[in-house]
């Protein structure tokens, strides 16, 4: 068998300093939802309700000024340090909190900003400062207010949220618990009715996506964190191939970041493939161009493939690469490749044996 390596004086020194870092803060949950109405804040507040009949000493000390239907009851039961009105704002009595030290603060909606007039800009930075001061903490937020993703949320959406929690924040959560509510179910909580309910599922579905992605991310940091903690060397291999199939028309911006999202997620390969065409009008190699070049912006390796049938070119070369995923669009629309060789997502489906096809309405 063979010898495990000695770890160095410096590996030493900083296993013990995280060590000690970790005994001195306090814990902190992170309930994360991917939209409003999935029932995260009633979760947070159910396992308050758990832990105080449990013995511990728990504490509200944010929650949203709207009460979700079946909270209220629950929150009665607890005790409640109030919110202070600070410059025509409120924020967390950080004073108080800290003065009575609970064992477990319960602070809802994370990215909330500060008024003017307070010590910390955000409320995240408050709960910060309370892990800092050894007080655990059970906060929730939605994947909508993560700093890092709210381009994808703009694109899903059409909004861009101005109130942010660093997705390093997030990293830094000892534990993380998405609340994943089907989306339908998410649909009939909602408010937003002006929103056509296909296109809602549709949206949610992809922020569910966005959410469960960015939990696993979690679960990988702190094992990164854990095995360089204990010297334990880390090795990746590509486990994922994700072949992205455009034309010169595609909506290519979702299929793009969605499989950018998903090889980052599972240390694989991002690959985009165009089926040469002879001939193509100025407007559609225009096209094609502007395609290519956001392909490139997202790190992937592009590649131009040639053959009399697009769908079978793609598949030759997907299994020479050992594709795994084929994310393709569609449109029910009859064009120039339907008419020559037939449907072309079709045949991709019927004959990709051994690889994942994702369709992507067009």
């Amino acid at each position: 068998m063979r010898e495990a390596r000695r770890k160095t004086p410096e590996e030493l020194l900083r296993l013990v300093q995280a060590e000690e870092a970790s005994a001195r803060n306090g814990r902190l949950k992170v309930f994360l939802g991917y939209s409003p109405g999935v029932g995260k804040s009633f979760r947070m507040l159910d396992e308050a309700r758990r832990r105080r009949e449990r013995g511990e000493d728990v504490v509200v000390c944010a929650v949203q000024p709207d009460v979700p239907p079946g909270a209220e009851a629950v929150l009665r039961k607890l005790e409640v340090i109030p919110l202070k009105s600070v410059g025509g704002g409120t924020a967390m009595d950080m004073e108080a909190i800290i003065c009575r030290r609970p064992g477990v603060c319960i602070i809802d909606g994370l990215a909330y900003n500060n008024p003017p007039g307070v010590r910390n800009a955000t409320r995240w930075e408050d709960v910060q400062d309370l892990l800092e001061a050894g007080i655990n903490v059970i906060g929730s937020i939605n994947i909508h207010y993560v700093a890092e993703v709210r381009e994808q949320i703009e694109s899903i959406t059409g909004r861009y949220p101005t109130e942010t929690v660093p997705i390093s924040f997030i990293k830094c959560a000892d534990e993380i618990e998405i609340v994943d509510a089907p989306p339908e179910e998410s649909i009939e909580r909602s408010s937003e009715d002006d929103v056509d309910a296909s296109l809602r599922e549709q949206q949610l579905s992809r922020l569910r996506e966005l959410a469960l992605v960015l939990a696993a991310d979690v679960v990988d940091h702190q094992l990164a964190a854990y095995l360089e903690r204990h010297g334990i060397p880390q090795h990746y291999g590509t486990n994922e191939r994700i072949l992205v199939c455009i034309t010169p028309r595609a909506n290519v911006q979702e299929m793009i970041q969605v499989a950018r999202t998903v090889a980052d997620r599972f240390h694989g390969e991002l690959i985009v493939a165009y089926v040469h065409q002879a001939e193509i009008s100025a407007a559609d190699q225009a096209g094609l161009e502007e395609r290519l070049a956001l392909a490139r912006s997202a790190g992937a390796e592009i590649e131009i493939l040639r053959g009399h049938d697009p769908a079978d070119a793609l598949l030759d070369f997907a299994r020479s690469r050992g594709v795994t995923q084929l994310f393709i669009g569609h449109s029910q629309r009859s064009g120039i490749w339907s008419r020559l060789w037939g449907n072309p997502a079709d045949k991709l489906i019927r004959r990709s044996q051994g690889m994942d096809v994702r369709v992507f309405p067009q």
